[in-house]
């Protein structure tokens, strides 16, 4: 069986927190045990909140020497694959095996595409094309394109990774679930259940086939929002309010997909999906304060690797 890991995103809030109370945050999750920390991406969400998922990234894995980075996820169409590809080639030089890829198409917020000069209604043709050219270089050859967004001529990116970067590929359309099986090292999941995690992963594996790759070695997540609190009332307040405070919608449609209460209820919830065949779950916590997140989801990955062990 795969070893689950469980990683954390920084808690709702922390970002726009002092600098030392930032730092005490994260040296309490590399100190916690959970596996990894996660940082998303968005360029001007909304309100024009955002952050470069690359650039934290990269400062996380500068600062924890041991800790690894899951980026969950990466709005990948709305840059230009060559310079993402020399970005990731630079990352896994630095830190060679320590991050994951996850990409997505976004859509939340068409302004966001549109103000980045993409045409939303193209954004999933756009990230197909974006995906095969980054796969093409992270081989290290000279790759040559005429599509439909991008033309290139001989473009080269060295050194290539010596320990390659996984793609893990976003969504919850059917497109987005050929294009984990197409171009993806596994696919990461959001509001969906854990009858439909397993399906999905099915479909992947038969996609894969068809283009005569092996999915034997995919590694499938969960992106998920939890909120702990002493009481189920006091933990469901915490996470409907850093959800429509960050989506700007309200909390009830995703309720069924975001547990919140003690860590031992949460990690009841969230066990069907590792029995579904997640092998990492990407936690957003909300709680009271960062440190009641940080214990919560802590306890909740041993709860859940005991299980899988």
């Amino acid at each position: 069986m795969t070893r689950l890991r469980v990683g954390i995103f920084a808690p709702v809030g922390q970002f726009s927190t002092t600098v030392d109370k930032r730092a005490a945050t994260l040296a309490a999750i590399a100190e916690s045990g959970i596996d990894h920390v996660c940082v998303g991406d968005h360029v001007s969400f909304h309100v024009g909140a955002g952050a470069d998922a690359l650039i934290d990234a990269t400062a996380l894995l500068t600062h924890y020497a041991d800790m690894p980075c899951y980026v969950a996820l990466y709005l990948l169409p709305l840059r230009h694959p060559v310079l993402v590809a020399r970005q990731l080639a630079s990352i896994a030089e630095l830190a060679p095996g320590r991050m994951t890829f996850g990409v997505g198409i976004g859509g939340e917020d068409p302004h966001e595409l549109e103000i980045c000069g993409v045409d939303p209604t193209t954004r999933g043709r756009r990230m197909d094309e974006s995906l095969a050219i980054l796969r093409a270089l992270s081989e290290g050859k000279p790759v040559s394109v005429d599509g439909e967004f991008f033309t290139l001529r001989d473009a080269q990116i060295l050194p290539a990774p010596a320990v390659p970067i996984p793609i893990v590929v976003g969504g919850r359309s059917d497109a987005a679930v050929r294009r984990a099986g197409r171009f993806g090292d596994g696919w990461l999941g959001i509001w969906v259940s854990h009858r439909r995690f397993r399906s999905v992963t099915d479909q992947i594996a038969a996609y894969a086939a068809a283009e005569g790759r092996d999915a034997g070695g995919f590694r499938h997540a969960l992106n998920v929002w939890c909120g702990f609190g002493d009481s189920r009332s006091a933990a469901r307040a915490s996470l409907s309010v850093g959800m429509q405070t960050f989506y700007q919608m309200p909390f009830e449609p995703f309720e069924r997909y975001s547990p919140y209460g003690t860590p031992e209820e949460v990690a009841e919830f969230l066990h069907p999906y590792v029995e579904a065949g997640a092998s990492a779950l990407n936690i957003i916590a909300c709680a009271d304060d960062h440190e009641a997140a940080v214990s919560g989801v802590a306890e909740v990955r041993r709860l859940l690797t005991a299980d899988n062990a």
